[in-house]
């Protein structure tokens, strides 16, 4: 069903740098990338770099991986990680990229916290131990319109982060118990929120089917819709700053 693509075209001549053309690609194709200071920009541009030279990117059957595709997914995984160990994606191997959402065949919980066996598009996946799956008509389209509070990338890239402890529990590693416990603490009150639909704007009903996906689904507004975030759920902003290093409702579009 997947076919490897090992070489990209317009790839590094040795010298190490970002090629003028990817980064051309990042500047029109990701939006958020205008919202970091050059030096950040020159981080991303690094960490998409080693994603793109160290990962297995494949494609679903008949569907053609290119430059823009690999390198518009990358730079939107690197934004996750740029003030985070640069093995942060360790457990990351292979990125596969599908054209379009794919069908879930598996039995999911839904937003209402019930079990169905109803077949359900995805945009992505991130398997514990294996890849991470990526539709590239969803990557596409966020990565040139945020501010909607969705966007695939993060999320499953998020997912990884979670799972770093060898545990998919919303909870990824962090610095000390202190952090922990009061992640834990927020975290909780705000999903317990969710569940009963007093979410707010921000956060989406699909961050109350489980702890994991509160988490990827709160990465997503904590990077796209920001001061949303941070007006709604101060303390949840505050946990989610202080686990990435960042601080993406200080950035504005240049």
């Amino acid at each position: 069903m997947f076919r490897r693509r090992r070489t990209i075209d317009g790839s590094p001549d040795g010298t190490g740098g970002f090629p003028a053309a990817w980064r051309s690609i990042v500047e029109q194709r990701v939006r958020m990338f205008a919202w970091l200071d050059a030096d950040e920009q020159q981080r991303l541009e690094a960490i998409a770099l080693d994603l793109i030279a160290d990962k297995d990117w494949e494609a679903a059957h008949g569907f053609e991986l290119t430059d823009e595709i690999i390198v518009t997914i990358a730079a939107q995984a690197a934004l996750l990680v740029l003030e985070l160990p640069a093995d942060a994606y360790r457990n990351v191997s292979t990125i596969l990229v599908q054209p379009s959402a794919v069908r879930l065949e598996r039995a999911h919980r839904t937003p209402q916290g019930l079990m169905s066996d109803d077949r359900m598009l995805v945009d992505g996946q991130a398997f514990f131990g294996g890849p991470v799956m990526i539709a590239w008509e969803a990557a596409r389209f966020e990565a040139r319109h945020p501010g909607r509070g969705t966007n695939v990338v993060l999320h499953e890239f998020a997912h990884k982060l979670d799972m770093l402890d060898g545990t998919l529990d919303g909870t990824p590693p962090l610095a000390d118990q202190a952090q922990r416990e009061r992640w834990i603490e927020v975290c909780t009150h705000v999903y317990r929120a969710v569940e009963i639909g007093e979410g707010g704007e921000a956060l989406r009903s699909y961050a109350g089917i489980d702890a994991a996906e509160f988490f990827a689904v709160a990465t997503e507004v904590f990077f796209d819709r920001p001061h949303l975030l941070r007006d709604e759920h101060p303390d949840l902003y505050e946990c989610l700053h202080d686990f990435y290093g960042q601080d993406p409702a200080t950035r504005t579009d240049r």
